[in-house]
């Protein structure tokens, strides 16, 4: 009865479609900075995590007990898929537009039902096959292949890089499941930090810090990114899981990939033909579904 009273209040449904609303705006930014992926995913993980730390110490959100050394690892190694899935998802904004992006990218859902079976020890349902087997076909009408792959709108290595993206995306939400005894905003500190750290070593090898292109413009949109974008928007979204149902955080994270495809047509005037319009509507109503019966088994 007390998890009725404080649930789905105003403020905290205010916070997470404002976090969502952010995320989903990332790509709009991201059009708009000359610098490299992996630097742009470097500088996002650090001020992000930065910002994460200082407002743990602010409000003593952590014990600050230590932790166990293999949870240390796993969120080590979580953080660095984390890294690399954001250059991943950076770079498939360069090269198709941002509603093909996010869409690949949105697919993580499907990826994780199917590979829970293997790695979680999961039941996939029928409905859930049948969920899976909507996203795909909607990922390939989105790929733009069944219309001979257009320049625009359905580039094969963006279309490859927003797949690559979701794949580690759903490779972090697997391992967390293996990291427990931890809270959400210490988690996801170290995980930004590492995050961006990983980037370092890779942009050092690949001569990734003399790619970059920097003005007082580039500059802000950049800590843009790593304060509003990561920083800020975890503290609202992980500030709000008290105060709502399970349903009503599923819900409202599709804000997030709506918010990018409204933007990619009316702000960068980006073109979905009628076959990737389906597909966007196929891989979001499946992910819709079977999330729905997700929680209806919890």
């Amino acid at each position: 009865m007390v998890m009725e009273n404080r649930t789905n209040d105003q403020r905290s449904v205010i916070m997470l479609a404002a976090s969502m609303f952010i995320f989903g705006t990332i790509g709009l930014f991201r059009r708009y900075i000359p610098c490299s992926s992996a630097f742009l995913a470097m500088i996002r993980g650090i001020l992000g995590g930065l910002l994460l730390l200082v407002f743990i110490r602010i409000r003593k959100e952590s014990t600050g007990e230590k932790l166990p050394r293999q949870t240390v690892i796993w969120l080590g190694i979580s953080g660095a898929v984390i890294g690399i899935n954001w250059m991943l998802l950076f770079e498939a904004y360069n090269h198709t537009t941002v509603a093909v992006a996010t869409l690949c990218y949105y697919m993580q859902p499907t990826i994780v039902m199917l590979a829970s079976p293997l790695l979680l020890r999961e039941k996939l349902t029928k409905r859930k096959a049948i969920c899976a087997m909507i996203a795909v076909i909607g990922m390939v009408l989105v790929s733009g292949v069944t219309e001979g792959g257009g320049e625009r709108t359905g580039h094969l290595k963006g279309v490859l890089l927003g797949l690559g993206a979701a794949v580690c995306y759903a490779s972090v939400i697997i391992m967390n499941k293996k990291i427990t005894g931890v809270d959400a905003y210490r988690k996801t500190t170290i995980q930004l930090l590492c995050a961006g750290l990983v980037m370092i070593p890779y942009m050092a090898l690949t001569d990734g810090f003399g790619s970059n292109v920097f003005n007082a413009w580039t500059i802000a949109l950049v800590v843009i990114v790593g304060i509003v974008h990561t920083g800020f928007a975890y503290v609202l979204y992980f500030g709000s899981m008290d105060g709502l149902k399970a349903q009503s955080i599923a819900m409202l994270s599709y804000i997030d990939p709506v918010t990018a495809l409204l933007l990619s047509a009316l702000v960068l005037r980006e073109p979905l033909t009628a076959a990737g319009a389906a597909g966007a509507i196929m891989i979001l109503l499946s992910a819709v579904i079977s999330e729905k019966e997700s929680m209806n088994h919890d």
